[in-house]
């Protein structure tokens, strides 16, 4: 049974790493520079989505607070 695991994950593995062995260093460059544009476009979402949030959360607390004795 861990034999058979291992096996899997070495096979999976030296897949996995002939992958990039075998690409031109243009292409690992792209897939490098694809990879950071997505992180940024990931964290400027989340950014303004929060932002959003938080000022909808903001005027719903002061709505609240103005209704309370």
């Amino acid at each position: 049974m861990l034999l058979d695991l291992y096996t899997k994950f070495q096979a999976a593995w030296l897949s996995f790493r002939s992958r990039f062995e075998n690409e031109d260093g243009v292409i690992a460059t792209e897939y490098i520079i694809m990879l950071v544009l997505v992180a940024l476009a990931i964290i400027a979402g989340a950014t303004y989505l929060g932002i959003k949030i938080n000022d909808k959360l903001s005027s719903a607390g002061d709505s609240v607070s103005g209704i309370a004795p």
